[in-house]
């Protein structure tokens, strides 16, 4: 099973993730409507009831009937920017492992290894073209597999946050811009910038959804200091490393963090936006679906429900 592979079911992609209270289910319905539906459902389930939790949703929810797909968590997984080897199209994994022997917090030969090609400028003449190279443990895989597998839920895609948030962030670019997108949930922070559907920096702040609530003000204004500055690094490095490509805005997926965003639009010479889920698809099945609490909760599960499959030839 490939983490990026990309096939069609005729039902639909169902995703399963797992929390640390519970499983949450999602499915958007592309129906012809202004705005998609999104199917959303929660079992509450501690770590030791999950397989249980999980079989009981998936009868209820026809899984079967669905391509399944479920994310890894921030910590479960590597994902590196590397050169991209010289080497045929399908020797290039290969290749890559060996180039990341060194690079990775595991022996290679426990490693599962995908990898995401990052576009080159099209304009331009020969150019060093890099690549996301995606690692986890064989037997962290081996074990969500099965997990799924004797819980009777057909788990046909394991994807990452990244990529999630990518599948929102693409669609809200503009012609020829590029779109960053801004998210945070109890691990930490994730910038992405996506470009013509494409993943281009995927980076992650050590900085976590529980700061950025914190009752003290003054430690509240400090966390918003560290987002900017971070922001505004990697904003600056990006737009070296990608000259091709004008970043249009940052978006702020929702947090409930309150005044970052107003800290965010003052202080970026980007304009700087809110997400607001519920006026890009019908939340109906979820409860207090304006509420940006509500929302960061079912964030990163309702984008990997966004990706986008493509019949196999």
């Amino acid at each position: 099973m490939g983490f990026f592979s990309r096939t069609r079911k005729k039902d639909g992609l169902l995703v399963v993730a797992l929390a640390a209270d519970g499983i949450q289910a999602v499915s958007v319905r592309i129906s012809g409507q202004d705005r998609p539906g999104v199917m959303t459902k929660f079992a509450p389930a501690q770590p030791a009831e999950r397989r249980a939790a999980l079989e009981r949703l998936g009868r209820e929810l026809g899984a079967s009937g669905y391509r399944c797909a479920t994310l890894l968590a921030p910590g479960e997984y590597q994902l590196l920017s590397v050169e991209a080897p010289n080497v045929p199209q399908d020797e290039r994994k290969t290749a890559v492992r060996w180039r990341l022997k060194d690079l990775l917090d595991m022996p290679i030969d426990e490693a599962a290894i995908d990898i995401l090609d990052i576009p080159v400028d099209r304009a331009a003449a020969a150019q060093t073209q890099s690549l996301f190279a995606i690692a986890a443990r064989n037997t962290l895989i081996s074990e969500r597999q099965k997990l799924f597998q004797r819980a009777r839920v057909p788990l046909a895609v394991i994807d990452i946050p990244e990529m999630a948030q990518r599948n929102v962030s693409a669609l809200l670019e503009r012609e020829g811009r590029g779109q960053a997108m801004l998210s945070f949930d109890d691990l930490g922070g994730l910038l992405t910038i996506s470009y013509r559907g494409e993943l281009y920096l995927a980076r992650r702040l050590d900085i976590t959804l529980g700061q950025l609530r914190d009752a003290s003000d003054e430690r509240r204004t400090a966390t918003h200091d560290r987002v900017t500055l971070e922001l505004q690094r990697s904003l600056d490095h990006f737009e070296r490393q990608f000259h091709f490509i004008t970043t249009a805005r940052l978006t702020l997926a929702p947090c409930g963090a309150p005044g970052l965003f107003e800290c965010l639009a003052a202080n970026l010479y980007i304009p700087v936006e809110q997400l607001d889920l519920a006026a890009m698809f019908d939340l109906a099945d979820l409860p207090e679906a304006h509420d940006p609490m509500q929302q960061q909760r079912w964030f990163m599960a309702l984008g990997a429900a966004l990706r986008v499959e493509e019949v196999s030839p």
